[in-house]
């Protein structure tokens, strides 16, 4: 597709000796040259952005002094300096791609009243959304699951589909790869990724990507600069607005060795994501380097690159190399591009040489060759649990949040049902599922291989084990049949669920029947084991209290466990017809057998077939109706998209900034809040405040969907903030969910909706408090939008994650951070005080606030790290700052 021209500056380009032209072939390219104001030493992160500033000064945004910043990397004084960097595309999903579009449709009803022209407020840049997050795993099991998943989804969707159609009708730059196609992460590997743009003005330059997924970082694996910012961010960024951003230090991360048989990818990657959380590198960019590095394939690069938002980095970057050139090749990648990209890489010293290393702000190794069969649970990612320890994690973990519970006690069948015993421990969902593992044909294989082995000893799956198959892309599909693997996955239950993130996501779907009452009914603690990247509590399903992500050949062996409470490495996986045990060494295939699996049933073929029409949907997605014009007409019965009140009273210019007082902390959280807990992603519960507000409006309970599908409608959505199920809120010990203690009235509990709306009428500004790593996780605008609608003025925490701090800043919210050392429970805070939070005029000369709680008085750092942070706060938002100057 045609990219736009980008800025240039010729002038500025000669006076650093920059400007340059080179052929590839009979094709002449202008570009911004690198090559002679580069070191050897210097990450190669730092010079994509070196060339982009290079390319886009204007003298205004980006400024000479930004260059010399960057030539002076590695400086103390250069990390205190700000950059405005220039995407070349944003990447978007369905369910963060609606609020965002519903967002601009919403600026161009403003424009229209201020008698501007709405098609104005228009992409400025390609914009690309995949609609992959809104089916969920409602039928599994069964030979016409796909296909009875994609029905729902289409039931319960049409509404938002049809105005991304007329999204796609009334914007530039805005293409949609339809339902079906795969997971985003893994459409943007095979097929999407440039790696070098050819812009139609002659320019090539690299490909940076930026989407509103966190884990956007994957296609860093194939040497595209990319990462996770909020969609709010992300709005700004395609109406033509930078990215202001400090320049960030990089850890380098030497690879040597190679993975030992019987450890996977996703093995490596709990070990890296465990061992680069513990060293600390949040706000960080991350490079691999070394002769390791060559000893992996760019699937498995992309696994590593796809979980940076869970270790913290905002990237992970692998440098193009030969490896990156056959995978090009081999996904079908044109001849012309495929040259381009090796030569402009060379070119502009992008090529890695494993024998020069840069002069990384801090360096880690890691030998492959100790990479050991792993899973990470129950709650969050870095905790890394060897495969032989699983069992006495589980039982530890159980003991923990459920003293009274026996893992050695049956309950009995329930009458009635399908007539088996369950346990503590018990795998309510093993799924097959999320980008980060489906994209890697090695475990792909290696699970269908499992499964073969498995079924040829007779073995299955527990009946109570909810087994599901979503994979990344169509190629996926293809390669099993290829290989005569798909019929044996079936036999386990591992049926075709749909092409998108499902399970990952907390689009699951109910458990069993049975499985589901006891959870409910008998506090049974249940289980899930998922080839994702996330395991949050209350992600995956609101009936699962422990989740463990692990390999996908792992997934298919504890569907036949069915219990966490096992030893893989000791004890039996199950038992053959005749009564013998089977173990997990009899089943598991040597990697010989998966190389030769997939050296012989795939093929570049496969990924031109599947990418062929990538922007084209089936009949049902062309069949939607779909409105013409401008602006969207907004629909005041509609229960999905609801016009978003983020521009109502507003003024021309922006209102002085003004202290806060008289707040009330509207919930207290302790560390590693993620952006689940703040707004929940997976099925909304229908006597929640949300669910209430759908079932008053005549939605039948079982069409309540997921808060994802419903990112559209802010009065869901502000109804879901903090809603939960699993948030730990210490104004109310011992009370699990959206619950908090209502200081307007009496002090009693409320749902935190309900308090927030007390707050409301009582004129009572809010403040959240919080521990370390608030809002890590998805890069949700949603976990900031929802606090802003209920009333949150500020947040105040030890630290923040990098993308939610963004998004607070983007809506107005004032990120505040106690001074190293001091928490909420150091100075005493119980939740209950008065704030008065002082100084705010001044945040343009100060880096501090004054903050009195009842009788205490102390400092805290205000996060607005940039000028540009700080313009953003004045204005209230980033959407705002962006409508003034498109008024202008």
């Amino acid at each position: 597709m045609p990219e736009p021209s980008p800025p240039r500056s010729p002038a500025l380009l000669d006076s650093f000796g920059a400007l340059g032209e080179f052929l590839v072939g009979s094709t002449r390219h202008r570009i911004a040259r690198i090559d002679g104001l580069v070191t050897p030493r210097m990450p190669y992160t730092i010079r994509i952005l070196l060339e982009n500033l290079l390319r886009n000064e204007d003298g205004d945004r980006v400024t000479r002094e930004q260059i010399q910043a960057v030539l002076g990397w590695g400086s103390r004084r250069s990390f205190a300096a700000t950059v405005d960097v220039h995407p070349s595309r944003v990447f978007l999903h369905d369910t963060n791609g609606v609020p965002a579009f519903t967002d601009i449709a919403a600026m161009r009803d403003a424009m229209h009243v201020i008698g501007g022209d709405p098609a104005a407020v228009n992409p400025q840049i390609p914009s690309e959304l995949v609609v992959d997050h809104s089916v969920i795993a409602d039928v599994f099991g069964s030979s016409d699951a796909f296909g009875r998943n994609v029905e729902l989804e289409y039931e319960r969707n049409a509404e938002r589909y049809r105005f991304l159609r007329w999204g796609q009708s009334s914007f530039c730059n805005f293409h949609i790869v339809p339902p079906g196609k795969g997971i985003m992460h893994q459409v943007n590997l095979e097929r999407l990724a440039r790696v070098v743009v050819h812009a139609e003005a002659g320019w090539a330059y690299p490909d940076l990507c930026v989407g509103t997924d966190s884990h956007t970082t994957m296609v860093n694996g194939v040497g595209v600069l990319g990462w996770g910012i909020g969609g709010i961010e992300a709005e700004a960024a395609m109406l033509g607005e930078s990215l202001n951003m400090l320049l960030p230090p990089v850890v380098g991360v030497r690879l040597m060795g190679t993975l030992p048989d019987g450890s996977t990818a996703t093995d490596l990657v709990l070990t890296i994501t465990e061992l680069l959380r513990g060293h600390g590198v949040v706000g960080k960019f991350v490079e691999f380097h070394g002769e390791g590095v060559r000893a992996l394939s760019v699937p498995d690069r992309a696994t590593i690159a796809n979980m940076s938002p869970e270790f913290g980095s905002t990237c992970a970057y692998f440098p193009v190399d030969e490896e990156t050139i056959r995978y090009l090749r081999f996904t079908g990648r044109m001849a012309e591009q495929v040259a381009l990209v090796e030569a402009y890489a060379k070119a502009q010293c992008l090529w890695h040489r494993p024998e020069s290393v840069a002069d990384y702000t801090e360096t880690i190794e890691l030998d492959l060759g100790t990479v050991e069969p792993s899973l990470a649970g129950p709650h969050r990612p870095q905790d890394r649990v060897p495969l032989a320890e699983t069992r006495r994690r589980f039982r530890a973990v159980l003991a923990e949040t459920s003293p009274d519970a026996d893992p050695d006690v049956a309950l009995p069948p329930r009458p009635g049902g399908a007539g088996y015993e369950l346990r503590h421990g018990a795998v309510g969902i093993a799924a097959i599922t999320s980008c980060t593992n489906t994209s890697n044909p090695s475990v792909m294989v290696a699970a269908a291989l499992v499964a073969r082995n498995a079924a040829r000893l007779g073995l299955r799956s527990k009946p109570w084990v909810k087994t599901t198959l979503s994979p990344g892309s169509r190629v996926v599909t293809d390669y099993l049949d290829a290989a005569g693997l798909t019929p044996f996955l079936e036999e386990l239950g591992f049926h075709l669920t749909g092409y998108g993130c499902m399970t990952c996501i907390g689009a699951s779907g109910p458990l069993v029947a049975e499985v589901q009452d006891a959870a409910r009914n008998e506090e049974l603690t249940v289980a899930s084991v998922l080839s994702g990247n996330r395991n949050f509590a209350g992600r995956i399903n609101p009936d699962v209290r422990q989740n463990y992500l692990a390999s996908p050949p792992l997934v298919v062996a504890y569907a036949i466990a069915g219990t966490m409470d096992t030893d893989l490495l000791s004890d039996p996986l199950g038992h053959a017809p005749d009564g013998s045990p089977v173990f997990l060494g009899d089943v598991w295939p040597s990697p010989e057998e998966v190389a030769r699996v997939m050296e012989t049933a795939i093929t570049p073929q496969m990924f031109t077939a599947a990418y062929r029409d990538v922007f084209e949907g089936d009949a049902r997605w062309e069949g939607l109706e779909q409105e013409k014009g401008n602006r969207f007409g907004w629909d005041p019965e509609s229960d999905y998209l609801r016009r978003p009140p983020f521009f109502d009273g507003m003024s021309s210019e922006p209102e002085p900034v003004e202290d806060i007082k008289g707040a009330r902390v509207l919930v207290m959280l302790g560390d590693s809040t993620t952006t689940d807990h703040i707004s929940p992603a997976g099925a909304i519960p229908a006597n929640s405040p949300a669910g209430l507000y759908l079932r008053q409006r005549g939605v039948a309970r079982s069409a309540c969907n997921t808060y994802a599908s419903r990112r559209g409608n802010h009065e869901v959505m502000v109804r879901g903030a903090f809603a939960n199920v699993r948030l730990r809120n210490q104004l109310v010990p011992g009370v699990e969910g959206g619950y908090t203690a209502s200081f307007a009235e009496d002090g009693g509990l409320r749902t935190v909706y309900d308090a927030a709306v007390a707050y409301r009428a009582a004129g009572i500004p809010l403040v959240v408090l919080g521990g370390a790593l608030y809002g890590t996780g998805s890069s949700r605008d949603w976990a900031a939008k929802g606090p802003a609608l209920l009333g949150v003025r500020a947040v105040l925490a030890e630290s923040f994650e990098r993308i939610h701090r963004s998004n607070l800043i983007g809506m107005g919210v004032l990120p505040l951070q106690y001074r190293p050392g001091q928490n909420a429970r150091s100075l005493g805070l119980t939740g209950q005080e008065v704030f008065d939070i002082r100084g705010l005029a001044d945040l343009v000369d100060s880096a501090t606030v004054t903050v009195r709680a009842d009788g205490r008085e102390f400092d805290v750092i205000v996060r607005l790290d940039t000028d540009r942070e700080r313009e953003i706060y004045r204005h209230g938002g980033i959407m705002r700052l962006v409508l003034r100057r498109f008024q202008r």
